[in-house]
């Protein structure tokens, strides 16, 4: 799992990586300064994460390998909000009926919807690895639809999935997204799971987006679905008057995770 990566590491170096993560490249000198240590001590870090595949040595310093920076984006994506994805994650399972077959995209608020899926009578669709393992420990029959094989999220895409999914009509598809405003609609900065997304949005008869509120008024690269392609957005928070008008004028539920 993705999680794994900083799980055997000293907290020193979970925090270089972290450092990483956001700043590219990472100094020695100004690592020795914010952590309060000797730079040597920093450096034997450093060689220690090196000799671990996780860092490459640049001069003074070092930065992520591309693996390594995939694989802690996913950790630290799965880590964030938790309460309020589980919270929306609980709202978005009172919409599901028995018989119904549910799509879900590869976020991590769908995962624990996926989780929580063995208390219906479902099927479900989904192109995220970490959801499949998910719904085959609980019992949940469902399809993979596979394609390219996109490891930050952990998921499948490209034209292949799209293929498969244009060819399915599954009740209700749930998705999420980095970014939303009524303007911009659903966005997100990764362009391949963008085009796996709209794909799923598309198929479905019901749509419901499942965004919680500190990504409201946030706008990333691409568009994965407009404002009115929705049929229902769950969030975990009031998102205040202007944008409930917006929901109301256009039909779209909202429902506001307890």
């Amino acid at each position: 799992m993705p999680s794994e990566i900083m799980a055997p590491l000293p907290g020193r170096q979970q925090d270089i990586l972290r450092r990483a993560l956001s700043d590219k490249v990472v100094r020695i000198k100004d690592l020795a300064a914010d952590f309060g240590v000797h730079e040597m001590t920093v450096r034997r870090d450093i060689d220690a994460l090196c000799e671990q595949g996780k860092l490459l040595r640049v001069h003074g310093g070092a930065q992520l390998l591309e693996r390594t920076a995939e694989e802690l984006s996913q950790s630290m994506r799965a880590s964030q909000n938790v309460d309020a994805k589980e919270r929306i994650a609980r709202a978005a399972l009172n919409l599901i009926q028995d018989g119904d077959t549910v799509a879900l995209d590869a976020s991590t608020t769908s995962l624990a919807l996926a989780r929580l899926l063995p208390a219906r009578q479902v099927q479900a669709i989904t192109c995220s690895l970490d959801a499949a393992n998910v719904l085959a420990a609980g019992g949940v029959p469902f399809l993979m639809a596979g394609g390219n094989f996109h490891a930050p999220a952990r998921s499948f895409v490209g034209a292949f999935f799209t293929d498969t999914i244009e060819r399915l009509h599954p009740d209700l598809v749930f998705f999420s997204a980095k970014g939303y405003t009524p303007d911009a609609g659903f966005t997100d900065p990764h362009l391949p799971e963008v085009g796996a997304k709209r794909a799923l949005v598309r198929s479905g008869s019901s749509v419901v987006a499942l965004v919680d509120s500190s990504k409201f008024g946030r706008t990333a690269l691409a568009t994965i679905a407009d404002h009115a392609d929705i049929n229902t957005l769950i969030t975990d928070a009031d998102p205040g008057s202007e944008l409930k008008t917006r929901l109301d004028d256009d039909d779209i539920q909202l429902i506001v995770a307890p």
